[in-house]
């Protein structure tokens, strides 16, 4: 499900610079050989890329692809697939989940506050689309909340979006905040459930508000 979502920004940007004559910056290719970061503790630090996040106690975070996720139907990465830098962070008895996703930004694409808010409600498209395809057409109906912009340490522009839901006899919220700080696009995609631990969107929030991409000297 995350993938469509990043698919979708992603596609939206390429479409709409293609125009353009000359490239905004050098092209980036992300370099798989380099670790994507290490955990000490509760706190992640990037290698590959800037960027630093920490969690409760509670909760686990790891760079390896949960099984939690794919029994709530997000999308296990291949083998084959040139991973991005991916990094899980999860309350296993709750089931609230977020994935924090880096990736180099095109040489072409040009960001500001509206792009970066329009390409974020764009993304509600692909959203209905797993949701159809998970449950069946129109059977899951998410109620869509406005987009927002949205403040992250160290990114230049981000915003977020997120709707609600019920399935499998739970209401659940689904949201994702889309940023740019040059030269790296951010995606961060989070699911919590309702009825879950109260203290759980509160250590969302921090672990969000925790983020901080670094840019590199």
């Amino acid at each position: 499900m995350k993938k469509m979502m990043m698919m979708t920004i992603l596609l939206v940007f390429l479409f709409g610079c293609a125009g353009l004559r000359f490239p905004v910056r050098p092209a980036l290719k992300e370099d798989i050989t380099v670790p994507a970061g290490k955990i000490e503790g509760n706190q992640f630090t990037g290698i590959r890329y800037s960027f630093k996040v920490s969690v409760p106690p509670h909760w686990k975070i790891t760079t390896e692809f949960p099984d939690l996720l794919e029994e709530l139907g997000y999308d296990r990465p291949f083998s084959t697939d040139p991973e991005q830098t991916e990094l899980y962070a999860l309350n296993p008895e709750t089931k609230t989940n977020i994935t924090f996703d880096l990736s180099p930004t095109g040489r072409y694409t040009r960001f500001n506050q509206g792009k970066i808010e329009w390409a974020t409600s764009v993304a509600a498209e692909s959203m209905v689309a797993e949701l159809d395809k998970e449950f069946g057409k129109g059977v899951v109906k998410p109620d869509f909340f406005p987009t927002e912009p949205y403040s992250l340490k160290g990114v230049q522009f981000a915003a977020k979006k997120y709707a609600t839901y019920k399935a499998r006899g739970e209401k659940w919220e689904q949201g994702w905040i889309y940023g740019f700080a040059e030269p790296y696009q951010i995606f961060i995609i989070y699911l919590i459930k309702e009825s879950g631990d109260a203290n759980d969107r509160q250590d969302m929030k921090k672990i969000i508000d925790s983020f901080e991409f670094i840019k590199k000297k």
